[in-house]
């Protein structure tokens, strides 16, 4: 095992300091979805075969090295004090994504880390086996209160590499031992894998969470998410977690107008058909590095309506690429961005996505007899 500056201990045999050298501009990378490797602002393994519902008729996305770092965190919980999230602290197993979703807003906390927010972000990951440790010990804490918790609130919980290490698996079996109910966002079906342990909670209103669809176009999916589960595997995903029990909301994230916004409807049909109880949507959002990422994208796969595509999201941020302030972030203004929220809300009454969202129970928690700071009596 190698250290590696800041903090990170490199677990992949014969890797180099980076997975691979930094792309020409637009070369890209077959199954990435960057297209680049540029510099941060601030400066191999095997697989197990997984049903993520993409065939051979699909575009292919070839094996890539992955190289899997060890994040020495002390903590596990991240906070924040954005008034556009409805949870103030979160969890993240995992910095970095194997999805490669260009669009991803998680994409430039990789510059922190002295990586490109381009491909090092979707091929070097930093795994946090101590994170079940230290969430436990966090629940031990002398005074500590329950409060809402996120799992994958940044980086996917349920990416490839989680089918491997299953820290996020570990996790849960800490939420549920301690019974603290545990909400979760994801875009993978390999969640399908925990229905044992989410399926009880949830029974016991420990549980819920959202399933993250972009669009219904298996084309486009592969070139924007190259990683991510395929849109169908994704409904099967929020059919059976809502047959077990947990109630599910949809989240169409994000909408990128001019591309996806056509879909709202019929993506909403599909995810009220599959059992989910509730649905929300992000509009794209493009700060720091992943502006030019997303364009750098668009002129590769979507030239034809690259124009159009930035030109519509100038005209919902005040003529810029991106709007930072709370609230309209998220949403963006104007007569486009009003179209598109009016039809959102009308989906979602026409197709019966606006159940109260489900209240968890924080009065269950407790630590378990034999835990640290409480001896067993036995």
């Amino acid at each position: 095992m190698t250290e590696r500056p800041g903090g990170f201990a490199l677990n992949a045999p014969h890797a180099s300091s980076r997975t691979q050298a930094p792309t020409a501009p637009g070369a890209g990378a077959r199954g990435r979805g960057a297209r680049s490797n540029f510099s941060g602002r601030y400066e191999a393994f095997v697989r197990e075969a997984f049903d993520d519902g993409w065939t051979e008729q699909d575009a292919e996305a070839p094996r890539l090295a992955t190289t899997i770092l060890t994040d020495k965190s002390r903590s596990i919980i991240a906070t924040n004090n954005s008034p556009d999230l409805s949870f103030d602290q979160s969890i993240n197993p995992y910095r970095g994504c194997e999805h490669g979703c260009i669009y991803c807003y998680a994409r430039p906390s990789h510059a922190y880390l002295g990586y490109s927010p381009g491909l090092d972000f979707e091929s070097i990951i930093m795994a946090k086996p101590e994170a079940p440790a230290l969430l436990q010990a966090h629940f031990n804490r002398p005074g500590y209160r329950p409060a809402p918790l996120v799992i994958g609130a940044n980086t996917d919980a349920w990416q490839p590499v989680e089918q491997r290490l299953e820290h996020t698996r570990a996790l849960l079996k800490v939420f549920a031992r301690y019974r603290h109910p545990v909400i979760f966002i994801t875009k993978s079906a390999l969640i399908l894998r925990d229905l044992d342990i989410l399926g009880p909670m949830a029974a016991d209103n420990l549980a819920k969470g959202a399933i993250s669809i972009t669009t219904l176009d298996r084309k486009l999916a592969r070139q924007m998410e190259p990683r991510a589960a395929a849109p169908h595997r994704r409904l099967e995903a929020v059919r059976r977690l809502s047959q077990a029990g947990i109630p599910t909301t949809v989240m169409m994230a994000p909408i990128i107008p001019g591309l996806t916004d056509n879909e709202i409807e019929p993506l909403l049909k599909s995810a009220a058909e599959a059992g989910a109880a509730n649905a929300a949507y992000v509009l794209l959002r493009l700060p720091l590095e992943i502006r030019d990422l997303f364009r750098e994208w668009l002129a590769a796969n979507r030239p034809d309506a690259a124009r159009k595509v930035i030109s519509l999201m100038r005209q919902m941020r005040g003529g810029q690429d991106y709007d930072p302030r709370w609230s309209t972030r998220g949403r963006g203004q104007g007569p486009l961005a009003d179209l598109i929220a009016r039809r959102f809300r009308q989906a979602i009454k026409r197709y019966g996505l606006s159940a109260p969202r489900a209240e968890l129970d924080y009065s269950q928690f407790e630590r378990p007899l034999g835990h640290a700071g409480q001896p067993s009596l036995f």
